[in-house]
């Protein structure tokens, strides 16, 4: 039954990239809070407070319905705590019953074997853990010690997709637990991925010699050719103190919506734009996915940068992917691009009426046209 969920996945997984290489206009990825409130108080976090409400359930479908109106491939619910939200199971079943891809960003305190087996039941389709730790401190008490056995749960028992972020930063007093955090989540067969803490706003606070040999042991695992997390050049110039130059998308392509309702370009750049989902239009997203934004340069967002670089690979998929390709051959120069790869080498690196030619088909078998 795992399998063939797995593979379910993956074509919708197909299905939405197909859309998005179609589409300039649509969101790919929208995060939305159900609830402020958080059970944990990490010292570094500043997208929590201990005391506000959820959202009522009757307007959270409301703004999942908006969401699905304009297209959006993605729905996350974040917070605060999500799995604060009484009603959580049935918004994450709303998502699903409107075609998109639904994943939960959680602290993992409030899982148990029966809460996972709901989470199976309504569809979710990713989860995503951050583990600051090994042993609890001041800091964060998302420690590997509280953590490890409701990790071994989600292996036992879910049915979907599930991440591991190891986090390193200045906050972070021992920066080679996220080394053995990401390995114990390869172990139980899971995702791993690394993430740097940021400032209020978004900014980088580059890492210490230290921090940076721990971060390229993590890179040295091994990952999967489109891990955003890993390859993605934006993370590894973060961690150097080098800026990026590319252009954010959000606003268009990636939506924050907090628990009052309100449109805001991510999680550290709240009241912009701040107009209402109920009221956002087409010409919004156009309009403020299309906006420079002055953060943009030292920003360590990595849930916008992935949506960034799907918008490069619909407008320059040549250079993309020999960039993508190239990065993984610099890491491990004896890789050899599995079949999959190969046929996107020769689909969009070899000759123009190529790809242009199965693009087009590619795209109406998934239906995206």
């Amino acid at each position: 039954m795992k399998l063939f969920l797995k593979a379910h996945r993956r074509w919708r997984e197909a299905q939405m990239f197909a859309h998005a290489m179609a589409s300039a206009n649509h969101p790919i990825l929208a995060q939305i809070i159900p609830i402020r409130r958080c059970n944990l108080a990490c010292t570094y976090c500043n997208e929590f407070d201990k005391d506000s409400p959820p959202v009522p359930t009757e307007e959270m479908l409301r703004r999942i319905d908006k969401l699905s109106a304009l297209g959006t491939s993605i729905i996350t619910f974040s917070g605060g705590e999500p799995t604060l939200h009484p009603e959580l199971d049935l918004l994450i079943r709303r998502v699903r019953e409107n075609g998109a891809i639904a994943t939960l960003i959680t602290n993992g305190y409030l899982l148990t074997p029966d809460r996972i087996r709901r989470f199976n039941k309504a569809g979710l389709d990713y989860l995503q853990i951050s583990i600051d730790n090994v042993q609890p401190d001041d800091v964060s008490k998302k420690s590997l010690k509280v953590l490890d056995r409701k990790l071994e749960w989600l292996a036992e028992y879910g049915d979907f997709d599930v991440t591991i972020n190891s986090v390193l930063g200045s906050e972070i007093t021992q920066p080679e637990d996220a080394y053995q955090i990401a390995r114990r989540a390869r172990e139980l067969g899971f995702n791993s991925t690394v993430g740097i803490l940021h400032e209020g706003g978004g900014q980088l606070r580059p890492l210490n010699t230290l921090q940076t040999g721990v971060y390229d042991r993590i890179l040295s695992l091994g990952t999967g050719l489109f891990s955003f997390a890993h390859l993605d050049a934006f993370q590894r110039n973060v961690a150097r103190a080098l800026p990026n130059s590319w252009h954010c998308p959000a606003g268009g392509r990636f939506l924050y919506i907090c628990e009052d309702g309100l449109v805001h370009y991510c999680s550290q750049q709240r009241g912009q734009p701040g107009i209402p989902l109920a009221q956002y239009t087409r010409e919004d997203l156009i309009w403020e996915g299309s906006k420079p934004k002055g953060c943009a340069p030292f920003c360590t967002i990595s849930c916008v940068h992935q949506t960034a670089m799907l918008d490069n690979f619909r407008t320059r998929p040549r250079e993309t992917l020999a960039g993508i390709i190239a990065r993984r051959k610099e890491r491990h120069p004896a890789w050899q691009p599995p079949s999959s790869v190969r046929a996107l080498e020769w689909m969009f690196l070899r000759d123009s009426r190529t790809r242009d030619f199965f693009g087009a088909i590619a795209l109406r078998l998934l239906r995206a046209k």
